[in-house]
């Protein structure tokens, strides 16, 4: 049976048929205003022979219903996935699981699954930056959200006079490279760049120091090929982490709401 698997963040969606124990390719879009008809020709009749919808959405009820709307209409049955104390082989963290973003949960299941044997932290950079630690035996030890680098810079463009009228025209290159530019508006763009990557590197070494020992990094999202390459340690960077996360608990039959 063919399963189509959806993540749907804040800003974009993301989806990919999985057939078997193969994810297909995945699929990207900005999500902006989709209706049920949007989610009809988008994915459900490029994804032919689709049985069933597996779904990560942080999106509100309003998109997950036009999303179930159009399930509905074409005969496929569709799984919100929620968050529970225990499922995909992890064991919740938080005192009240369903305040554990379902994105953040799906995540660690498809880190967990990817390197069982290993303490994770995963982390996802998108418009919130967000960092949860799994250990190897899959107890999650909490995590940590903070502004992702797009809207750290969103918020001083839009919330500044400042810095915004600086911003504005002149040089957009600012030099070679390094955390010192040589304008306003790279200094605002590398500044988030390099907090997200100091967190993420600060993250660690808490992380091994309740461990007992580091943790391997996972990174996610749409600004994480950014954050990569300023981080201090190595990382593994998986784009469909959500997905491969879905795939997991779609297999096992995981915790949902329909």
């Amino acid at each position: 049976m063919a399963l189509l698997l959806v993540d749907i963040g804040n800003t974009r969606i993301k989806w990919a048929v999985l057939e078997g124990e193969r994810i297909g390719r995945c699929r990207a879009a900005t999500l902006a205003g989709w209706s049920a008809s949007t989610y009809a020709r988008r994915l459900l009749r490029s994804a032919r022979g689709v049985e069933h919808v597996w779904v990560s959405s942080v999106a509100g009820p309003a998109v997950n219903r036009a999303l179930a709307s159009a399930a509905r209409r074409a005969g496929v049955a569709v799984t919100f996935v929620a968050v529970p104390r225990r499922g995909g082989g992890l064991r919740v963290g938080y005192l009240d699981p369903w305040r554990l973003g379902v994105d953040r949960f799906v995540a660690a299941v498809g880190a967990h699954a990817l390197f069982p044997h290993a303490a994770v932290c995963v982390v996802g950079v998108g418009t919130a930056m967000t960092i949860d630690l799994i250990a190897a035996d899959g107890r999650h030890r909490g995590g940590v959200i903070v502004p992702g680098p797009a809207l750290m810079v969103e918020t001083l463009f839009t919330r500044t006079h400042g810095i915004h009228r600086r911003a504005q025209g002149g040089s957009h290159a600012g030099g070679r490279g390094g955390l010192f530019a040589r304008s306003t508006r790279i200094g605002v763009i590398r500044g988030a760049r390099y907090a997200a990557a100091a967190l993420i590197d600060r993250a660690v070494t808490e992380a091994a120091a309740l461990l007992g020992h580091k943790p391997l990094v996972v990174l996610s999202g749409g600004g994480a090929v950014r954050v990569k390459p300023l981080l201090e340690r190595g990382c593994t960077l998986v784009p469909d982490l959500v997905l491969r996360g879905l795939a997991v608990l779609a297999r096992g039959n995981g915790p949902s709401r329909r």
